[in-house]
């Protein structure tokens, strides 16, 4: 007999007091069932116990007062464009005047004679004023005890909805249902937290200021619990389902691409390296986050990576974000790779090179090919028979003197298909492997890379999971490698990208000159453009972004390149400059790249379309302006196209810092050049979604989870997720074990 559904299931109609409009009104804010009201955090909580008076109230500080509304009204200014709500609160100790700009439909909700609570700064002493602060008005014929003379909630609300409405509401609902709240993980023992049923409770009523945080932690273990589940059953299905493709390569080519370079690889770089083979010729596929700070080298790993697979026939994908970054990438992979024999492909929304359709081999093999006449099409793993180009690419493979596929037929095994022993691996070939380097375009049905060993995802941050995912289906299992020169703090990486191991890449090669970073306000910028110009004379370059390219696209006071470029053209002048921003046409992007790069261009005026992989050793000279509108993590990169050559580098933040936080950040940036540091500081005082883009980024929302100051909380709900699916809380064990080492270890 099947258990009946928690009461906490139910809809929000089911309370007193919520009809349709208020059902609505909730809704908007995510709350459908009980369970939803019942999880509704606070957003922080008013200690009614004690408040000041008008006459006690500080300048320019947080505080609660109260006191009986003696006058009101709305006044409109000139031409009726603007106008100000105000009433004027009395407790016999003073008078507070609370004022609220072009929202005169506040008048509606308040009368003379009304006891209201208040909490805001004051701004003004004479006379007392708050503008905009929180208010409450106290009705008398309402049980007191929720209200007043206790640690108060004080909740996010929607257009429309009391905030005492709201908290009466949650108070009815926990005495009629909080018994129903039950332990997710009932096996598990947490000491020194209290119940889940407790948690909820005192989440929203404590008895002391430390039962908030108590509750919070609580409720959010069991978010790390839920999420580290998700993650771990990933990694292990994987395990249990795939095995991995053998490319930990043989050298043939890595030894004269190392040669090639021109330099040594540094010590980071070669640690990297042998994790990479590692899990390039192991059990299970490579699953692998590989972070650095900008210019320490990551694509010089990544095309060792790829080299290793091809040694072994398969061919590689690299996907990137910009087709700026994609076209780099490709020039910068032709002119190391060709030389090996080696073939690089480019596939973009605008430009395909080679003649093959999207995933076809670059010799463009059909039916009146010789390499390919008088061979039959082989169904691949669904039964599907491949087209002309993606026959080429099953036979893009290894040599016949690889012993892994030694008296193997041409075409015998589909591409990436297990073999009787269980271990994949491509048909021996009559053409050497391909790099193919993209976009997004890489992710179109009309691009098919059988036989595909390895895929690479430049900036990571820049892309969804399930983009990710659907990246890694275009083959059979293959290796993944993922990078991002944004440095991923601990606590993300043992959440968004908790399936993955990680890889870091901690020292610079040497060489580089220094990066020095200078916040000034907008008025130095006649002497910022002076220094810009004594290096330009020197033979340097220089980027000068701006964070909008329309001025229709503008907040007050934010300046859009295409404004501005004529005005630093002039200024300038005699040197070049070219503009470069998202909407250009590709080949003009690329014109001017080119531009830049040959420095036949000494001045780029770009939007942040330049953050990720512009490598120009000789621009040695970066101007932010409106540096307060882009995120520290953002900042930084940009400041990475700067400092990789040998001169000494600069970076000016011309910036209108109004605020405390906004000047907090831009010091961090001017004190370091540590991405690991950057990036802790942009999750403190910006949070995960600026910080990786929370609306790709695949992480769930978390209601009391605080990834910035959480470390132990996580690290303690993964070993408990490794417990329960260990089966040591009770639950069924899951064969086989999680694997050498721990794995998925962060």
């Amino acid at each position: 007999m099947s258990k009946p559904p928690s009461p906490l299931v139910l809809p929000v109609t089911t309370l007193s007091g919520v009809g349709h409009n208020r059902a609505a009104q909730l809704g908007r804010m995510s709350i459908e069932t009980v369970g939803d009201l019942l999880l509704h955090r606070p957003r922080r909580h008013e200690d009614r116990r004690r408040w000041l008076t008008i006459g006690q109230l500080p300048l320019r500080e947080p505080v609660s007062t109260r006191g009986k509304i003696v006058a009101l009204g709305v006044k409109r200014m000139a031409k009726r464009t603007r106008s100000v709500f105000e009433f004027i609160l009395e407790d016999g100790t003073g008078r507070l005047h609370c004022r609220w700009w072009n929202m005169p439909w506040m008048e509606n909700h308040f009368e003379v004679g009304d006891e209201v609570f208040v909490f805001g700064k004051l701004g003004n002493l004479k006379p007392r004023t708050m503008d905009h602060p929180e208010t409450e008005v106290n009705e008398e014929n309402e049980e007191q005890s929720i209200h007043l003379n206790r640690l108060v909630p004080i909740y996010p609300l929607t257009e429309g909805m009391p905030q005492r409405w709201l908290r009466t509401l949650i108070w009815r609902a926990l005495e009629k249902f909080g018994g129903y709240v039950v332990e997710l993980w009932p096996t598990l023992s947490l000491p020194g937290l209290p119940t889940r049923q407790a948690a909820v409770r005192m989440l929203h009523f404590p008895e002391a200021q430390s039962d908030i945080e108590a509750a919070r932690r609580r409720l959010a273990l069991d978010e790390y619990i839920d999420l580290q589940l998700a993650i771990q059953r990933r990694r292990r299905n994987l395990m249990a389902n795939a095995r991995g493709l053998p490319c930990g390569g043989d050298n043939r080519l890595m030894r004269p691409f190392l040669a090639s370079l021109g330099f040594k690889l540094t010590e980071a770089q070669t640690r990297v390296l042998r994790e990479l083979r590692r899990d390039l010729g192991g059990r299970y596929p490579m699953r692998r986050l590989l972070q650095g700070d900008v210019g320490s080298g990551k694509t010089v790993v990544a095309g060792c990576c790829a080299l290793m697979a091809m040694e072994n026939g398969f061919n590689v994908a690299l996907m990137a974000p910009t087709e700026i970054l994609a076209e780099q990438h490709y020039q910068t992979f032709t002119r190391l790779l060709a030389p090996l024999g080696v073939g690089v492909e480019l596939r973009t929304g605008s430009r395909k090179t080679g003649g093959a359709p999207a995933g076809g081999h670059s010799h463009g093999v059909g039916s009146g090919d010789p390499a390919y006449s008088g061979q039959q099409a082989v169904p691949d793993i669904a039964g599907r028979v491949p087209s002309s180009g993606e026959a080429a690419l099953y036979r893009a493979g290894a040599g016949s003197g690889d012993p892994a596929y030694n008296g193997r037929k041409t075409g015998e095994v589909p591409a990436g298909e297990p073999s009787a022993t269980g271990q994949s691996g491509p048909p021996p070939l009559d053409q050497p492997p391909t790099l193919f380097v993209g976009t997004h375009a890489l992710l179109e049905n009309a691009f098919v890379a059988a036989n595909l060993g390895l895929v690479i995802i430049d900036e990571q941050h820049k892309f969804g999971v399930a983009q990710r995912e659907q990246f890694v289906r275009k083959g059979n299992y293959p290796h993944l490698l993922v990078m991002t020169a944004t440095p991923i703090p601990r606590t993300l990486g043992l959440t968004m990208y908790g399936d993955l191991d990680i890889s870091v890449i901690d020292a610079l090669p040497a060489g580089r000159g220094r990066i020095r970073t200078y916040v000034r306000e907008a008025g130095r910028l006649p002497k910022v453009y002076e220094f810009i110009r004594q290096r330009l004379a020197e033979g340097r370059q220089a980027y000068v972004v701006y964070p909008r390219v329309e001025e229709n696209d503008l907040k007050t006071g934010m300046k859009a390149v295409r404004q501005e470029f004529e005005r630093v053209e002039r200024a300038f002048a005699p040197h070049v400059s070219g503009l470069l921003h998202g909407r250009l046409p590709p080949d003009e992007k690329e014109a001017v790249m080119n531009g830049f790069r040959a420095n036949r261009i000494q001045v780029l005026v770009a939007t942040s379309v330049i953050e990720v992989g512009v490598d120009v050793p000789n621009a040695t000279l970066m101007l932010i302006e409106n540096a307060e509108q882009f995120g520290l993590a953002q900042l930084h990169q940009l400041r990475g196209r700067i400092g990789r050559g040998g001169h000494d580098s600069y970076c000016i933040l011309v910036a209108a810092a109004r605020t405390p936080e906004a000047r907090l950040r831009l010091k961090v940036l001017e004190e370091s050049t540590d991405g690991f540091y950057i990036a802790e500081a942009d999750l403190r005082l910006r949070g995960p979604g600026e910080l990786l883009g929370s609306e790709q980024s695949g992480l769930p929302r978390l209601r009391f989870g605080d990834l910035a100051g959480d470390m132990h909380l996580i690290e303690q709900a993964r070993g408990l997720a490794r417990t329960l699916l260990d089966g040591r809380a009770g639950g069924a064990a899951w064969p086989p074990p999680f694997g050498p080492g721990d794995r998925a270890s962060g």
